[in-house]
């Protein structure tokens, strides 16, 4: 949405606002349309997708900790909630047998009766100061949502980031991992 110019840059740090404009000068307009339309929040099934937090998206809040997680079990009634914003990837879990928390690199059975919050991490940018890449895949037959971790050349990407001119740090903090 930022990219997008639907939200002032002003609430940005000066890297991450160096990244946005950068960003927003290398996509073309039918891009920008495209990534604006899109909505705050997106419902799969029984699940809702959401960049930060479902409690007031439009905050851009962080689910950090574990009290983050699981006072956001109130703001969606579905079943799954994906998440992203902190780059940290983490599960919070609620139901009869009390809450769980746990981060890093891990598998997720769903099971019945309880409700999950899941960010699979990122791609790039970390801040787990782990410099892999992280992403989830999301087995709906098998009920499991499994975190997984993949190396790239990150010294290829951190001399394109220096390349375009974008801040040291951005390319700094794929190899420090935060």
């Amino acid at each position: 949405h930022a990219v997008a110019g639907r939200l002032d840059l002003d609430w940005f740090n000066t890297s991450a606002r160096a990244a946005l404009v950068w960003t927003r000068g290398h996509l073309d307009a039918d891009h920008r349309a495209y990534l604006g339309a899109l909505p705050l929040v997106a419902e799969v099934g029984d699940a809702i997708l959401v960049h930060a937090s479902p409690d007031h998206p439009e905050e851009w809040d962080y689910l950090v900790s574990a009290e983050d997680g699981f006072a956001a079990f109130a703001a969606f009634s579905t079943r799954l909630c994906l998440v992203g914003h902190s780059h940290l990837p983490a599960a919070w879990s609620v139901g009869s047998s009390g809450p769980e928390f746990r981060a890093g690199t891990f598998e997720v059975e769903f099971a019945a009766g309880r409700r999950y919050i899941v960010n699979v991490g990122s791609v790039g940018q970390p801040r787990d100061r782990d410099p892999r890449a992280a992403y989830g895949l999301w087995d709906v037959e098998r009920g499991t949502l499994t975190i997984r971790r993949v190396a790239y050349d990150v010294e290829r990407a951190r001399r394109k980031i220096l390349a375009a001119g974008l801040p040291r740090v951005l390319a700094d903090r794929l190899a420090w991992g935060s």
